[in-house]
């Protein structure tokens, strides 16, 4: 078998409304690189769904890994990351839907060699959501742990070069992971570009759901800004 040069990687729970649609959307871009005979391998991790995601995933990828329970996004993509063969890992949402289809935008300047890790900046959200207390937290705490003051600090969509990945060794638990990678990998010397990418998913808006979501999203985000600055990387 040839080795894939991108793996894309989608962690999901209880996505089996929209995740046929996302990984329909990869599929049919996985032509539309530079290098248009770059080899894509799509690797899904279900993280204990309790609907059908797990069966609408499988016609469409190379590899569903299914926990058997919930453990997290964090722990998801660290599954999705062991089992990847690629030299370029991508992380998508499993709600984009057919937004997905922009992914190899992401992945351009990782493959062309001007990035180590490039993170989507998305399109301005249409529903109103909380008032941006996770987000300006986020921002802080990267400026403050790494200098780097990042546009998308909790942007899921991300390109990274696989040799880096292993050598940051580590990923957040949880609804962190991204903060976490994103100041380890700036301390370690790596190239970090942001770029606007018209991906969509899924938005919180100010009901009881959303609240309790960045309620969540807020703790962990803390949580990992804490576990960085008591034990950065280097």
């Amino acid at each position: 078998m040839v080795k894939p040069e991108v793996s894309v990687i989608v962690p999901a729970y209880n996505e089996g409304q929209r995740i046929e649609h996302t990984l329909r959307a990869i599929r049919e871009a996985c032509g539309s690189f530079r290098q248009s005979s770059a080899r894509v391998e799509l690797i899904v991790v279900d993280d204990g769904s309790r609907d059908d995601t797990f069966e609408k995933a499988v016609p469409w990828a190379d590899l569903v890994v299914q926990h058997p329970e919930r453990y997290g996004k964090g722990t998801a993509l660290n599954t999705g990351f062991k089992m990847a063969k690629g030299d370029v890992l991508v992380f998508l949402d499993a709600d984009l839907g057919e937004t997905a289809s922009a992914f190899p935008n992401l992945v351009e300047p990782v493959l062309q060699g001007e990035c180590d890790m490039a993170i989507a900046v998305l399109p301005q959200a249409l529903t109103k959501g909380g008032f941006g207390l996770v987000k300006r937290l986020a921002k802080r705490g990267v400026l403050q742990l790494c200098g780097y003051e990042a546009a998308a600090p909790l942007s899921g969509q991300r390109a990274i070069h696989s040799a880096a990945l292993g050598r940051i060794g580590r990923l957040a638990d949880g609804f962190g992971v991204e903060v976490g990678l994103t100041i380890d990998a700036i301390k370690l010397g790596y190239r970090v570009q942001e770029r606007e990418v018209a991906f969509s998913h899924r938005e919180s808006g100010r009901d009881w759901g959303g609240w309790y979501h960045r309620g969540k999203q807020l703790c962990a985000v803390g949580g990992t800004l804490w576990r960085r600055w008591r034990q950065p990387i280097c």
